[in-house]
């Protein structure tokens, strides 16, 4: 269960197909969305939508709750295993209320860490309600269980499946390939941006949490050297000083149409990624960069420092700051293309290591079976 069906279709694709095949009956639960409805053709499983909002809402989150409990109490689940926030909260609640025996929740991310005042308050209670109410829960990373620990969320046991992440990467998809070499010559042509010209990548949301607004000024630092930046997302929650006119008015920007189907393309076109994120649970765009074999630029966060964990892999910053993300820009252009190959070489031989998507649908299958059995007995 997750708040959105796109939620649904980061974190499980395929697993839900696997888990069929081994003899489960799998149930995909979020808002009623059309990527809820894809994912249920692909992946050969029931879908049940349930209206749920993102944001606190009082009224429709009690709603929420009272629909998700007539659907629990109808299908009776032997587990509900939920992820993103209000699912959670939402999701353990009804599970604990409707009698479901094994209930667990995965923490994708945190957002208390980042909040101030009294937003900051009111999500650290409701991670607590969801923690009371999980009998089994996954924080992503050491980083994010270490964050609970600190902030007393929970005094149940935390625990991290294999190295962390949740879905893992498809390395045989993302690998670096001639076509996709050649799809990425096009967006640098269509984009105007020259072959001589050093182009970093960032990929994700156009909003301050993401770190944009010290990316920018840490590009405006270098924009004397022959360098471009190229935003790929969306300003879906931005503030006014993200817009796209206002982030396509500096020199050297360039923005995708929207969101992609397909990050390949834009990484290849790419000399490396710059992910200056504030917070995040488990960052999959920089894992998929390594894999792609695209060095890193990132920040010191949960998540972005478990997988760039050593200086052969890319360079880690402090969040939220301009002056040493601007040196790693300029020290990563310095570098050069062999080193960077050698760079994003060891990225991928650390991902396939520790992050191939088999190998974590294996944890999470391992840990499934383990826990229904001790249910059982």
């Amino acid at each position: 269960m997750s708040t959105v069906g796109m939620s649904l279709d980061i974190f499980c694709r395929g697993l839900l197909r696997e888990l069929s095949s081994e003899g489960y009956d799998v149930v995909a639960l979020s808002s009623p969305d059309q990527p809820l409805e894809d994912l249920g053709r692909r992946e050969g499983v029931r879908t049940v939508g349930v209206e749920m909002k993102r944001d606190i809402s009082l009224f429709h989150d009690l709603r929420s709750l009272l629909r998700l409990i007539v659907v629990l109490r109808r299908e009776r689940p032997q587990m509900l295993h939920t992820m993103t926030p209000k699912a959670g909260l939402l999701g353990m609640l009804a599970a604990r209320i409707a009698g479901i025996p094994v209930r667990v929740h995965t923490f994708t991310g945190l957002l208390f860490p980042t909040a101030t005042g009294l937003r900051k308050s009111i999500l650290k209670l409701t991670d607590r309600i969801t923690c009371l109410c999980a009998t089994h829960i996954l924080p992503e990373g050491e980083g994010v269980a270490a964050d609970l620990r600190k902030a007393r969320i929970t005094r149940k046991p935390l625990r991290v499946l294999g190295n962390g992440n949740v879905r893992g990467v498809d390395l045989d998809h993302y690998a670096p390939r001639p076509e996709l070499t050649a799809r990425g010559k096009e967006i640098r042509k269509k984009l105007g941006i020259p072959e001589s010209s050093f182009t970093f990548v960032f990929a994700g949301r156009f909003v301050a949490d993401k770190g944009l607004p010290q990316l920018i000024e840490a590009f405006k630092g270098i924009s004397g050297h022959d360098c471009r930046l190229v935003l790929v997302g969306d300003t879906e929650g931005s503030s006014h000083a993200l817009t796209r006119e206002s982030l396509a008015s500096v020199p050297g920007i360039h923005l995708s149409d929207g969101w992609v189907d397909d990050m390949r393309p834009w990484m290849s076109m790419a000399d490396a990624l710059v992910f200056p994120s504030l917070h995040e649970g488990f960052p999959n765009v920089v894992l998929e960069a390594g894999a792609m074999c695209l060095p890193s630029i990132v920040t010191d966060i949960n998540g972005s420092r478990e997988i760039i964990d050593s200086p052969q892999l890319g360079f880690v910053v402090p969040p939220a700051t301009v002056a040493p993300l601007r040196e790693a820009m300029v020290t990563m252009m310095s570098l050069s293309s062999a080193e960077r190959a050698r760079m994003g070489k060891a990225a991928r031989d650390n991902i396939a290591a520790k992050y191939s998507a088999p190998f974590v649908r294996a944890c999470l299958k391992n840990f499934y079976s383990t826990v229904l059995n001790t249910s059982h007995s």
